[in-house]
């Protein structure tokens, strides 16, 4: 992804999006997967939101052990927009991700994909810009409608946005709040799913989030302070 230049308009940015949205691809799973990789942004707040904190962890798979992490600040380049996150923090996770040694075989995003007002959030964008199978697992709703799936960890429903299915409520803990899967690029919604249960173990969030959950917070976070959410 190019720099953004300092204060891109959301016109702009709307037709990037626009144009980015046809390269996604919404079908397949990775294969032969032997690292998976969380990401996520933090802004410290000491800065009031003019540095961008990006954090990469990568899991080995199927161990989930981790394998390698790096994180970068840099400068923020574009506001706090609803619809338009990618724009405030792609440059930043795509510079860290840059600087790995070892390339991840899939991406989980701490945000949403497919389930987004244009069908382009931030995890479509990563895919799209890295070539990288990438899933959208947010915290919390962005479009749709849904019925609550039910307490049992592994329950889901459709998560439903002008009539189509954009992802999946999904429960990844026994009585937690669930997570809002969808498709980032080059997979499908059911291996979506599959694959972000597969990385969960006892908590709400699956290991390759929580990882990068604390790096972005804090870059000397260490696994061993966190408590089950």
């Amino acid at each position: 992804m190019a720099p953004l230049p300092p204060y891109i308009s959301i016109a702009e940015a709307r037709a990037r999006q626009e144009k980015m949205r046809g390269q996604v691809v919404r079908s397949g799973a990775p294969e032969d997967v032997r690292y998976v990789a969380g990401v996520d942004c933090g802004f410290p707040g000491i800065h009031e939101g003019k540095v961008t904190r990006a954090a990469v962890a990568v899991l080995a798979w199927p161990s989930l052990e981790l394998h390698e992490r790096s994180v970068i600040e840099r400068p923020t380049d574009f506001p706090y927009i609803p619809g338009y996150l990618s724009f405030r923090e792609a440059p930043a996770v795509l510079e860290v991700l840059g600087r790995l040694k070892t390339q991840p075989d899939l991406l989980i995003v701490d945000g949403q994909g497919y389930a987004h007002p244009r069908g382009f959030g931030i995890a479509c964008h990563i895919g799209v810009e890295t070539g990288i199978p990438s899933i959208g697992a947010g915290k919390s709703l962005l479009v749709g409608e849904y019925t609550m799936p039910a307490e049992k960890a592994g329950s889901r429903q459709p998560l439903r946005y002008k009539g189509e299915t954009v992802g999946t409520v999904l429960r990844t803990r026994d009585g937690v709040a669930p997570l809002f899967v969808s498709v980032g690029h080059k997979m499908g919604l059911d291996a979506a799913v599959d694959w972000v249960l597969a990385c969960t173990r006892g908590y709400r969030l699956p290991e390759t989030t929580r990882w990068a959950d604390g790096l972005a917070g804090d870059p000397e976070f260490q696994l061993k302070s966190r408590r089950k959410r």
